[in-house]
Order: C-alpha cells, then structure tokens, then sequence
C-alpha cells in the first residue's frame, strides 16, 4: 500500500507531485475552526502520509486558522526533498464556519510572508488564492501573486474555486499551473474546467473529493459497487474513479484519523476495469 501507486504529475512542468495527495482540512476543529479533537493523531496523520508516499499536502492560512500549517511544521519540519506544500490565502475567517473572501494586495502579501514564516520555508511551493473577491480586480489580485512569484517567495501559482472565463483572465496575468475546485463521482459542475486543464497540462485538485451521502451509503449505488469490487469501500472506488477520470486530477482526501487515511491511500492499488469506470459514471 503505497500512495505511489496513483502515479506522478508535474506541476508547472517541473515540479513533481505523487498525484494521491493529503488535504489538511479536516485537522482543525469543528466548523474548520480551533485546533483538532486530537493534536498527537492530527501529528501521526502527517507522519504516517509520508510513511505512506504522499508527497504533495494541500492546506490554507484559513484553516484554524493558521492551526493546520502550524500543524504541518511541526509533523514534517524539516521537510523531505520530495514534499510538496500548496497553500492558499484569500478568505477570512469571522468564526466556525464562516468564509469572507478579502483579496487586496497587500493582505494577500501579508499572508504569504505569514505562511512562509508558519511553514518555515524560504519558498512556497504552490500558492493559490483561495477565493476571488468581488471587490477587487482579478488583475490585480493574480498580479500580486506574480509580483510575489518574480521575488522568489512563490514557486508556482494556482486558483480555487473558478470558472473558465476567470481562469482565462488569470492566465492573462500570471502563469497557473493548477485550480481547485469541487468535484466528485456526484459533483462535476466543474467538468468544462477539467476539460480545459486536461487540454493545456494544468493540476486539477479535486476538494471534497469523496462521494457521500446517499451515493456512498451502505445501501446505495457505491455500496453495491464496492461489493462487487472486492470488498473496496466507497470512499476508495470514489478515489479510483478520480484517478482514472484524468492524468492531470489530483485528489487531496483529508481526514484526522490513521486508520481512516490508509484506507484513502489503499485506493492508490485499485484499478478499475473500462466497464467499471462506465458503470460508476453513470451512477450520479
């Protein structure tokens, strides 16, 4: 069991990634907010993703906040040579599940220099903006991020949660080499935009990657399936599905528990058949 296994994709055409990654979400409290239930699990988590050859960890200045970066230096400071850390910066936080996006420049500088110290590194791997804010130009919130890129602070940039048309004025400004968006086996709004990374070479980081709900009850499509598999759970024929949708997905399951995140990284062995993946398409 290796997360291995999923494969490899280069970020920005240089920067390599084991395409199963590890989202840092679900670390923090209740409502994303405060430090976790467990501090020392949260730790054995991180540890045991290495362990597992996860390379690639996604995570925000907003989670906690700052709780979940804080965690991922203390877990694996200093870092191997292949671990990759994306971080976001771009949404607020007024309290347990709350989001307000704030994308002025000097704020989105503020919490880079902030993620850099955090994180203790010279130089942030991928740095996306979390949100676009309304309020304030896309030039010149994606311009920031370039000016932050051209002194060495950024490595690669990306966005979450956009359409085509802003992915589209973003390039306008600034190279991006990845988007975050929600999608799942239920969930594929966003799959013109997955078209268009395919197309051009561009990360797609799948958030909230995991089927639930009906879709993956014990009783529903996914439970029947995952029976005919092998005995696979749900959440891993959600993954494998990921997988095998599109070379450039890369999935970032989150989750406090070991257990839990073995049976995520497990999903990395499974392949399935044309007839499968067809199958699994039409359940949502």
């Amino acid at each position: 069991m290796n997360a291995s296994a999923s494969g490899t994709f280069l970020l920005g055409g240089d920067l390599p990634v084991v395409r199963l990654g590890y989202g840092t979400m679900q670390l923090t409290g209740p409502g994303v907010w405060g430090p976790p239930r467990d501090h020392d699990e949260a730790i054995r988590v991180l540890r045991r993703s290495v362990e597992l050859g996860t390379t690639f960890f996604d995570t925000a200045d907003s989670y906690g906040p700052v709780v979940a970066e804080e965690l991922l230096r203390e877990a694996l400071h200093p870092y191997a040579d292949d671990v990759v850390i994306a971080t976001k910066a771009g949404l607020t936080r007024q309290g347990p599940g709350t989001w307000t996006p704030v994308g002025v420049p000097a704020y989105l500088r503020q919490q880079c220099e902030l993620s850099l110290r955090r994180l203790g590194v010279e130089r942030i791997d991928l740095f996306q903006l979390h949100r676009i804010d309304p309020a304030v130009p896309l030039a010149d919130q994606v311009g920031e991020l370039k000016a932050l890129q051209e002194e060495g602070k950024i490595r690669h940039i990306g966005l979450s949660e956009v359409d085509v048309d802003q992915l589209r004025a973003a390039q306008e400004v600034a190279t991006i080499v990845s988007v975050q968006n929600l999608y799942n086996l239920a969930r594929r709004d966003a799959e013109p935009l997955l078209e268009v990374c395919e197309a051009e070479g561009i990360g797609f980081i799948p958030w909230f990657p995991l089927a639930t709900g009906a879709l993956s009850a014990d009783d529903g499509p996914l439970g029947q399936a995952s029976r005919d598999h092998g005995g696979a759970t749900p959440s891993q024929l959600a993954l494998a599905w990921l997988l095998q949708r599109s070379p450039v997905m890369l999935p970032i399951p989150g989750t406090s528990s070991v257990a839990h995140l073995e049976q995520n990284v497990a999903a990395a062995d499974l392949t399935l058949t044309d007839t499968e993946f067809a199958a699994l398409s039409d359940l949502a």
